[in-house]
């Protein structure tokens, strides 16, 4: 089995290592060698799911983790706060907060409700 590779990640550009196990991993399950590091993997997964329902939710981050995030206004509070991913302009952006307060009055159906 050949060793750990160092990949560049294509959005962050910072490099990653893609261990032995992580390609095992992907070679059993036909995928192709990652493009993304990690943190960027997960940002993507989340604007693809268009931020309905189960999956990771909000994740905060210090400023030291990966990279430093991007600067928004809260579309709650107006408050200026960083997001660790990049806001496509055709969604709201929510500081943790208000994240955390329209996430727990949502009703919880895990289903689209109405706009």
């Amino acid at each position: 089995m050949a060793g750990d590779i160092q990949l560049q990640c294509s959005d962050c550009g910072q490099e990653f290592s893609f261990t032995a196990a992580d390609q095992a991993f992907f070679s059993e399950r036909g995928f192709s060698t990652p493009k993304r590091c990690k943190s960027c993997r997960m940002a993507k997964k989340g604007e693809q799911q268009g931020g309905g329902g189960g999956g990771g939710g909000y994740r905060s981050q210090s400023p030291s983790s990966h990279g430093s995030g991007t600067p928004v206004i809260c579309s709650g509070c107006g408050q200026p706060t960083t997001v660790p991913f990049e806001p496509r302009g055709d969604r709201p952006v929510f500081c943790r907060d208000c994240y955390v307060a329209r996430k727990g009055s949502s009703g919880g159906g895990g289903g689209r409700g109405r706009y």
